[in-house]
């Protein structure tokens, strides 16, 4: 994952693609402090983006972080839709073809990271390819 730039915008706050980009890299490091090692960030399929890809064991874990600066529509959690699931689902499908695996044949999970605010709230298992 690429440093996190200190720019900021016209009024001196940090745009949202440079807040979105500490708050992953604060959520991998929190994953990697309780045990899961890093494989990459971003990655980038037509109709879905996997934010951290990680492993746990044997386990590919995948990570949806989700930001809000407070709960005032919901906080971080709410916004994990159905229907952000179903693309996540199928961004992870792409990548686990990509390497000669399928869910019916690796392990794996999807895990969220919800920051509102300062709270972060891991929810490991958060769903899965049934959903």
């Amino acid at each position: 994952m690429e440093p996190v730039s200190k720019g900021t915008n016209h009024r001196g706050a940090l745009s949202r693609q440079q807040t979105g980009a500490e708050q992953e890299l604060r959520a991998r490091r929190y994953l990697e402090r309780a045990g899961l090692k890093w494989v990459a960030a971003n990655v980038r399929f037509r109709g879905g983006e996997l934010d951290l890809i990680m492993r746990d064991g044997d386990c590919w874990v995948f990570v949806e972080v989700r930001y809000r600066r407070d709960a005032r529509y919901g906080g971080a959690l709410a916004s994990v839709t159905r229907r952000k699931q179903q693309k996540l689902l199928r961004a992870a499908a792409l990548w686990l073809m990509s390497r000669g695996g399928s869910f019916d044949t690796v392990n794996c999970r999807f895990d969220i990271i919800a920051i509102t605010g300062e709270q972060l709230e891991w929810l490991p298992d958060a769903f899965n390819a049934d959903v």
